[in-house]
């Protein structure tokens, strides 16, 4: 698989798991699950599959430093840094047209560096698969299996069976729907014929970018500008005097949507997005009594306390508490029922109104 290659996606916020994730430390590059950075994980589970020169980064400048430093072993130059975020579909195409650049016969695996994965040698093998049937010009993507009827994540429909390939089913994909009801997201799950959408596509550079092409012909063009001077000295500043003009749009609305040959795989490899505190909770090592303290302080004392979740580098005491988020920093503190963590990204919309900016 010598033209196989992963492109990490690791330039996102996080604002829903504030106060730990900031603008200068986003939850990529926090050790929330495992004892390394999210990013660091994301990148070890690729191996043995892909080697260090195989894996691409697309991040911001502000975040270059730092991933770099939790994984040296990756060339400098498969790191492509974006300007500043312009959302998903600019991101995976400055990824693709530089790869493609240099290696015309590239299928890529585009990826998140904040999912957190259980099952990596399944996700590996399922990779490996979806790199079989993206090589007969077929978009791959990755149908999660649902365990609940979430309103937060995309689905796919799947129609009829396709192929098999090294024990994965492949199905032609009926198309995505966005964020639905509980009521609909439910009949989904009930019907057996839908999968939540992992964001995670495998496909030929040529494809992706013909799909680009066919769809957003004036962001193709001004990629294609940007393709001319790969590798030299104007790359940089090329990119700069585009990136502005470039549309702002998510790679799902302005690609997948509307795809043509799109091929789904349904799978469970242990997946969480891990994009709030209470997804979190559901990943984390509970006690008997559904509680996780994590911090520095040897003790904690906890008294009566349930479903709770503690983040502090101080000595906590709980006493008669449930369903009960909280998280200290060195200038925050967020205290949070666990029903209502998807509404941490509010906090961060006010700070931003109010110009709040150092709490950012």
């Amino acid at each position: 698989m010598e033209h196989f290659y992963a492109m990490i996606m690791a330039g996102g916020g996080g604002t829903r798991l504030w106060p730990m994730s900031r603008q200068d430390t986003p939850k990529q590059l926090l050790p929330l699950v495992e004892d390394d950075s999210m990013f660091k994980v994301s990148v070890s589970r690729l191996a043995p599959l892909f080697k260090p020169e195989q894996i691409y980064v697309v991040t911001g400048r502000m975040y270059f430093d730092k991933m770099h430093n939790d994984v040296p072993e990756i060339p400098l130059e498969n790191f492509i840094i974006e300007p500043y975020g312009r959302d998903t579909a600019p991101a995976a195409a400055l990824g693709l047209t530089v790869i493609h650049e240099r290696d015309p016969q590239a299928v890529v695996a585009i990826l998140t560096a904040d999912h957190h994965i259980t099952k990596k040698e399944k996700f590996r093998d399922v990779l490996a698969a979806s790199y079989e049937l993206a090589n007969s010009d077929c978009i791959v993507t990755l149908g999660l299996a649902p365990t609940y009827p979430a309103t937060g994540f995309g689905y796919i429909r799947q129609g009829e069976s396709l192929t098999e390939v090294n024990g994965f089913s492949a199905y032609h994909s009926l198309g995505f729907t966005e964020k639905p009801d509980e009521a609909t997201a439910t009949s989904f799950i009930e019907s057996g014929q839908y999968s939540w959408n992992s964001g995670m596509f495998i496909w030929k550079t040529s494809t992706a970018l013909n799909e680009f092409q066919r769809q957003q012909p004036e962001m193709y063009d001004q990629f294609q500008e940007i393709a001319k001077v790969v590798d030299t000295a104007h790359f940089e500043d090329t990119l700069e005097s585009i990136w502005d003009n470039i549309r702002k749009i998510s790679l799902d609305f302005a690609v997948m949507e509307h795809a043509q040959n799109i091929v789904v795989i349904p799978t469970d490899i242990g997946w969480n997005d891990v994009g709030s505190w209470g997804a979190l909770f559901e990943v984390l090592k509970l006690d008997k009594h559904g509680n996780h303290y994590k911090g520095k302080s040897p003790v904690n004392v906890i008294i009566d306390t349930q479903n709770t979740l503690v983040y502090s580098d101080k000595l906590t005491v709980t006493i008669g508490i449930e369903n009960l988020i909280i998280v200290e920093t060195q200038d925050a503190l967020l205290l949070c029922h666990k029903d209502r963590t998807q509404d941490v990204k509010e906090v961060v919309n006010k700070l931003l109104t109010n110009k709040n900016y150092k709490y950012l």
